[in-house]
């Protein structure tokens, strides 16, 4: 009867994983990125995804984003990440698209935008500006004049506008990533002292089509007094401005992939916000904290920067150490296992480059950490050996102490002294196993690096699932399975590799413990089937080098295949 109870938990309880574990995932775990590919007719096809463009023209837009751009003035932006232009109505930096990074995989993929006008879908822009006692500075409506028609890496642009007998200037400059540098300099003209404060703004007409979550933070983030704050969210911000005071800090909007931050004098104390927009959208800013007082025929110039790009890990850190932005690098929320993830990531990106497939810099990193790990895995077998040893001796324990907990702990103690073994050594791989893990699954649903990179055959893109599954008898049935049953060629491969390891162990006395391990694997297969296929392809190679592993320590403990004795 109690088997039989036993029995029936296993399965209710393997049941509870595999029907409420895509609902769990979905809030805490994201498993990969939205699915880039898809197999049709047999062939690998790019999946259309007008959302990666979050500005894109739809029926929703009051005017064409081409339209909007030809309707006013504009400086050029011509950079080799970066292309683009700046508004000189209101001198916004409206206009951003990235160059090296595409909407899906397909070959003919237009560039991710980042930035659009006011005026079209989407509006998303930035500018820096002035306020205080005694000014009229210019407003959305002003022209200014630009000293030249394009803004190049090294080749800054100045725009210039006079308003209220002061005489304003926005030196522009990029660097060779997504920095942007603005020198705000502003000269008085009139016949009394005014008081100066400089602001930098984003504005953001919709949050986007990235979902925010346990594991990736999207929408409003700020770094203050010298801690990175990810508790905000949209809805706060339309419930109420944020605001913080800070020296040291940036606040701005973090998608999945791409960040747009206004990061103001680093020496300087200031205010961020963020707060609803006009007209139901978001804003967020800065100002400077104390007002300078500016006497007649001064001029004073502060100097601000904004970041509008990919979050490159390595351009972060950049940014960080040369430039001291300070915490830019928790733009990418690491989490709590930065201290794993960012080895881990560095040692990928490593392999990577060396040799041209990310797929491949994969499998060479399950190698390295199995090698690593291969001491601990001989003690373990030697200790799955001591305990198939002494299996008969535990059970005939269990048996004469089955109704004194307290005196079967005794002994069962004393009996693993006298035998030499640890029960525990067999989890240690495994606990060790963990947090890699993690954080693999991490720098894949989180670096930009790892977007749309393919491996081999089908895997065009091992930061979404495994789109070839025999479902649909892999992509001839014209019809796309729900993510819960699209369960991959890699997904089975796991479940399979996953079986054989299964039967390759000392077998449990238990035999319901045997009837769980039987079915561990085919959970597992279903658990797998919506995350990364980076992340399974890393699973079923450790997989298959355990298996090689436990052969060739089967031959070094032979007790290990032997039945235990009666």
């Amino acid at each position: 009867m109690k088997d039989n109870r036993n029995m029936i938990l296993a399965i209710v309880l393997a049941g509870i994983i595999l029907f409420g574990w895509p609902f769990l995932v979905d809030k805490f775990f994201p498993s990969a990125t939205q699915p880039s590919t898809r197999v049709e007719n047999g062939q690998v096809v790019a999946n259309p995804q007008p959302e990666a463009d979050p500005t894109a023209d739809t029926p929703r837009a009051l005017r064409s984003r081409a339209v909007v751009l030809a309707e006013t003035p504009r400086v050029r932006i011509d950079t080799p990440r970066l292309q683009g232009s700046i508004n000189l109505q209101g001198a916004r930096i409206d206009d951003l698209t990235l160059t090296r990074y595409n909407e899906t995989v397909a070959d003919n993929s237009p560039p991710i935008r980042l930035f659009s006008p006011g005026g079209a879908a989407g509006a998303y822009f930035a500018g820096f500006g002035w306020t205080g006692e005694g000014l009229t500075p210019p407003d959305g409506n002003t022209v200014w004049s630009a000293s030249a028609p394009v803004l190049r890496q090294g080749q800054p642009v100045t725009l210039s506008a006079t308003s209220g007998g002061q005489r304003y200037q926005i030196q522009l400059s990029i660097d060779d990533g997504y920095m942007f540098t603005a020198r705000q300099t502003v000269g008085n003209g009139g016949a009394g002292a005014v008081a100066v404060q400089t602001y930098g703004y984003l504005s953001r007409a919709d949050i986007g089509s990235d979902k925010d979550s346990w594991t990736i933070q999207v929408g409003p983030m700020w770094v203050a007094n010298g801690a990175a704050e990810y508790g905000i969210n949209y809805d706060d911000v339309t419930e109420g401005a944020q605001s913080v005071s800070t020296t040291g800090g940036w606040a701005g909007f973090t998608d999945h992939y791409w960040l747009a931050a206004l990061i103001p004098d680093q020496g300087r104390a200031a205010q961020l916000r963020f707060r609803p927009g006009a007209n139901g959208g978001y804003q967020a800013d800065y100002r400077t904290a104390a007002p300078t007082i500016l006497q007649p025929g001064k001029a004073v110039t502060q100097t601000a920067r904004l970041f509008a790009g990919a979050k490159e890990v390595d351009l972060l850190d950049r940014y960080e150490d040369q430039e001291n932005v300070v915490f830019f690098d928790k733009a990418i929320d690491w989490g709590w296992f930065e201290i794993v993830e960012k080895p881990i990531f560095y040692l990928l990106d490593w392999l990577f480059r060396a040799v041209g497939n990310f797929g491949v810099a994969i499998i060479l990193l399950t190698f390295i950490i199995r090698g690593l790990m291969f001491p601990i895995a001989q003690k373990q077998f030697a200790s799955m050996a001591g305990m198939r040893v002494v299996q008969p001796k535990m059970k005939a324990l269990q048996e004469r102490y089955k109704d004194d907990k307290a005196q079967l702990q005794q002994e069962m103690l004393k009996l693993y002294k006298e035998e030499k073994v640890n029960p525990l050594a067999g989890c240690l791989p495994l606990l060790l196993q963990i947090p890699i893990f993690y954080a693999l699954y991490k720098v894949l649903l989180l670096t930009i690096e790892m977007r749309h990179q393919p491996f081999a055959l089908w895997i065009k893109d091992l930061a979404a699932p495994d789109p070839l599954t025999p479902v649909n008898l892999f992509g001839l049935l014209d019809f796309a399975p729900p993510a819960f049953v699209a369960i991959g060629v890699l997904p089975i491969l796991v479940g399979v590799t996953m079986w054989m390891q299964f039967k390759l162990n000392p077998q449990p006395m238990d035999e319901i413990q045997k009837q769980v391990f039987g079915l561990m694997p085919w959970i597992l297969m279903f658990v797998m089937a919506p995350f990364a296929a980076g992340l399974q392809l890393y699973w079923a190679t450790t997989n298959i080098l355990t298996i090689a592993q436990q052969k060739w320590l089967y031959s070094r403990h032979p007790g290990l295949k032997e039945a235990p004795a009666k």
